[in-house]
């Protein structure tokens, strides 16, 4: 094998490994796959990887013109990625089902993924001036739809398929917006347990409006939200933290739980956080496993910036 052959073998490789994060990332609500995008490095290339989908794109698919279709769009990058998604729901719906792990263990998983949130909060600070006079309205923007969004209650919504299109629009941009998690969403359009059997069991009624939906989702709001990164990137920053910061009362793992019986499996509908009043084994666990998730993201981060520089 060729060494230029091993490298994209390598390369590939590690976007499936970090597709596998992200997928696991959107497997748990509260928790999403733009953040661990963010968190990994691979934000940037995701979202330019998605507008490769363009016009001319387009055209060179009507045209049937080969040469274009493939080679044009980020391929490369997005099969091992979606790859590395899609393995991950398949691998925490049939193998192990993390949905039911939140009911067994709620506060380990959770406060793992509260040290990922506190830790990638710390690191997006860094770009931004947070403490500025600027900073205020944006954040304040961020915060309070973030707590809007996240206190909304699941409803009863239709299993047709126009309205699991617009699950689908609507979920997928978690993968693209940071702090806003697809299953969350799911859940609020109390669709989280259809769609994951679907997908678990390849359900194709379900898949396909789903699968146009994502892809429709990608397409428009991918430009929508690179459009406004280019114009006010300090402000979307800002409230991209915001968002964060009012996830944080969802992803506490310390909370009084509720869970309904949904196709005879118990599904997360709400929560209320508290603070333990005593050092327990769980709690002592948990707080150890904030501060591994804290520390993982802070490491990746520094190393990150160190790399940087030593490259400049």
């Amino acid at each position: 094998m060729l060494v230029s052959d091993k490298k994209k073998l390598r390369s590939a490789s590690v976007l499936v490994a970090k597709g596998f994060c992200m997928g696991t990332a959107d497997v748990i609500p509260s928790v999403s796959g733009g953040t661990i995008a963010f968190i990994l490095g691979i934000y940037s290339d995701l979202i330019n990887a998605i507008k490769s989908f363009d016009k001319l794109w387009l055209n060179s698919l009507v045209k049937m013109e080969i040469g274009n279709i493939t080679g044009r769009p980020h391929l490369w990058f997005l099969i091992p990625l979606f790859t590395g998604i899609f393995s991950a729901l398949l691998f925490f719906i049939r193998v192990i089902p993390l949905p039911q792990l939140l009911v067994d263990y709620p506060e380990q998983i959770y406060a793992f993924f509260f040290g990922l949130i506190a830790g990638s909060i710390l690191t997006l600070t860094y770009d931004v001036m947070i403490f500025s006079r600027q900073a205020v309205v944006p954040l304040a923007i961020g915060i309070t739809f973030g707590t809007v969004v996240f206190n909304l209650a699941p409803i009863q919504t239709p299993e047709t398929a126009w309205f699991i299109f617009i699950s689908g629009c609507i979920s997928i941009c978690a993968i693209i917006l940071p702090g806003i998690s697809g299953s969350f969403i799911l859940l609020m359009l109390n669709k989280y347990a259809y769609v994951l059997n679907a997908i678990g069991y390849f359900r194709l009624e379900v898949l396909i409006p789903f699968g146009l939906g994502a892809v429709t989702g990608l397409v428009v709001f991918s430009r929508i939200l690179s459009y406004i990164l280019t114009k006010h990137y300090q402000a979307t920053v800002l409230a991209i933290i915001g968002i964060l910061i009012s996830s944080l009362w969802v992803i506490w793992p310390f909370q009084q739980h509720k869970y309904e019986i949904i196709r005879h499996k118990s599904h997360l509908i709400g929560s209320s956080p508290f603070i333990p009043d005593e050092l327990t084994g769980t709690v002592l666990l948990s707080l150890l496993l904030i501060i591994v998730g804290f520390t993982i993201v802070y490491g990746i981060n520094r190393f990150a910036i160190t790399k940087n520089k030593s490259s400049d």
